[in-house]
């Protein structure tokens, strides 16, 4: 009859044996392999959004450029138009336009007209902020919208600012009053 024979012997004895490389037994006890990343400790997929807006433009309601004569010119800035640009966008992209009606005074008879096409429109000087590349174009202005501004390679949020210098050519042959018209810039 054969008996059984218990062994016991201890990790430090196995590792002294030989009969386990070192090793090897470091690998098999470290916690990696014990189950770290387990139930013991979970892991947490974590998430939140950032929110994007709009594309805006703000610019001045009113703007007095000053007087002139007939045959002369008259000329003064605008006051100070923004592109502003909260899409949060990877590729952002704008462009800002300008058009105008004729300006007129009196009963608006041919000698008392200035056509939106006397009218000089330049953006001058552009600031900006974030990531976007500004650029102006000087345009005499008429009653199609024409591009004063183009935003190109923009990332994120971004803005321009610039504050748009006008010149008007007064045709000789106008007689003398108050001459209003509309400058209307958007972008999109």
């Amino acid at each position: 009859m054969r008996k059984a024979v218990g062994l016991g012997l201890s990790a430090a004895a196995i590792v002294a044996t030989g009969l386990i490389p070192t090793a090897a037994w470091a690998a098999a006890t470290s916690p990696v392999a014990l189950g770290a990343g387990g139930p013991g400790d979970p892991d947490t997929t974590v998430t939140f959004t950032v929110t994007s807006g709009a594309l805006a433009m703000t610019a001045p309601a009113t703007a007095d450029l000053g007087s002139g004569v007939p045959g002369g010119t008259i000329s003064s800035d605008l006051g100070q138009v923004t592109v502003t640009d909260n899409r949060a966008l990877l590729s952002a992209a704008w462009t800002a336009t300008a058009s105008a009606t004729s300006f007129t005074t009196g009963a608006g008879t041919p000698n008392e007209t200035i056509p939106a096409s006397d009218v000089n429109y330049n953006p001058g000087t552009i600031n900006t902020t974030g990531t976007i590349t500004a650029t102006g174009t000087t345009v005499t202005l008429s009653g199609t919208p024409q591009t004063v501004v183009a935003g190109t390679a923009g990332v994120g949020n971004n803005s321009a600012s610039w504050d748009p210098g006008l010149v008007v050519s007064v045709p000789a042959s106008v007689v003398g009053g108050v001459y209003t018209g509309t400058l209307t810039q958007s972008v999109s």
